[in-house]
């Protein structure tokens, strides 16, 4: 009824404040560890709400994976929303083309920074509809849709151990942090292949961390299995040098920043694959767009963000269930990574697989009692 009666009284909606948290996100597993020696023991992700005019809060929330993955970091979310927020009060929060450019006329790049704010604003729209963010991202696709777990970096025998352990809880799509010793991660590779049967998916992502030789050493080593490759390393055109000799499936993640790159990586047939990750592009909005332009390409996609508990993942939910199931090859479900429960409302993962949620916008509903005092409150 509050629905009807907000859009039949033409009243126009406006961000008239915005606020911010820091929330501490430890892991369950004590750390996380990927290529080149980096890990992360708690995360640092920044929750935002967007309140309006008309009574509506939506709520998004970004969380770099350290500050030597990407070129983010967690205060620098927090500085950048300092900075916009003046640019957005008063400005429609449901009109969102106008609103991202609104951003990207004020602030230069940090698209990261943008993201949670561009999501707050898809959740208003969902509520001011009474649509589930699905439904208004072009609908769901099945009843459900895979997962994967990704596996941090240890010995050989430890990483098939873990994936051995999150078989038994249903997963059966996997991502492997290589990007060390080519030796070593040929080991690691083929140790976790032999846990699993050729229904299953295993991805080899090196986040960057091999030279092209090296890279080429382990698909060397690893060419009669069944692996994908991702993100071997680092520069665009050293990744497009190993894929010209690669004669297995392969994913592009970090050089997919926009979708200029997905353009260009269609036209150097440099990947059978994308990772899609959600703030890395600047949140729904743009990454509604590279969506639909791989499904037209016919390039598949995992769908997912760098980190993140339950609104990155009630947020990956809704964008993944709307996508056409041959195009989405997995997501994932960061809040069962993480010891932190930051919100109700989140769909909860069975047997490898979850949903997007039915109730209007994200559906979260964030505890107060967690987040504690905002760090930016910005109003008119």
């Amino acid at each position: 009824m509050r629905v009807c009666r907000v859009l039949l009284s033409g009243v126009e909606h406006k961000i008239s404040r915005i606020q911010a948290w820091s929330v501490a996100l430890p892991l369950n597993e004590g750390s996380y560890k990927w290529s080149g020696g980096r890990s992360v023991e708690v995360f640092d992700t920044t929750v935002v709400a967007i309140h309006t005019n008309t009574g509506y809060v939506g709520w998004g929330e970004t969380c770099p994976l350290g500050s030597a993955y990407l070129p983010a970091y967690a205060n620098g979310v927090r500085a950048g929303i300092k900075e916009l927020a003046p640019t957005l009060l008063g400005a429609n929060p449901i009109q969102l083309q106008k609103l991202n450019r609104i951003m990207d006329n004020a602030l230069g790049g940090h698209a990261y920074v943008k993201s949670p704010i561009d999501v707050a604003c898809w959740d208003i729209l969902g509520q001011v509809s009474g649509l589930p963010i699905c439904d208004l991202l072009g609908g769901r696709y099945e009843a459900k849709f895979p997962l994967y777990r990704a596996i941090s970096q240890s010995t050989p025998e430890k990483m098939a151990a873990s994936v051995s352990s999150y078989r038994s809880e249903g997963y059966r799509k996997f991502q492997l942090k290589v990007g060390g010793d080519p030796v070593e991660d040929i080991e690691r590779i083929k140790a976790c292949s032999e846990i699993l049967d050729e229904s299953e998916v295993l991805v080899a992502d090196a986040n960057t961390g091999w030279m092209s030789h090296e890279a080429l050493k382990v698909i060397n080593g690893v060419r009669h299995l069944n692996v994908i490759i991702e993100q071997p390393c680092m520069s665009y055109q050293e990744n497009l040098s190993v894929r010209n000799h690669c004669p297995l499936p392969f994913i592009l993640d970090e050089s997919i920043s926009d979708i200029h790159s997905v353009i260009q990586l269609h036209q150097d047939n440099a990947a059978n694959f994308i990772n899609l990750k959600i703030s890395k592009v600047g949140g729904l909005t743009k990454a509604r767009e590279i969506r639909d332009l791989c499904v037209r390409l016919g390039i598949p996609m995992i769908i997912e963000d760098t980190w993140g508990s339950d609104i990155v993942t009630a947020t990956i939910s809704h964008l993944a269930h709307s996508t056409p199931s041959k195009f989405l090859l997995m997501g994932t479900d960061f809040n069962s990574y993480v010891t932190t429960k930051i919100a109700d409302g989140v769909p909860k993962r069975v047997n490898g697989f979850t949903n997007a949620g039915t109730a209007p916008g994200l559906g979260v509903k964030p505890f107060f009692e967690v987040l504690g005092k905002p760090v930016l409150d910005i109003a008119h």
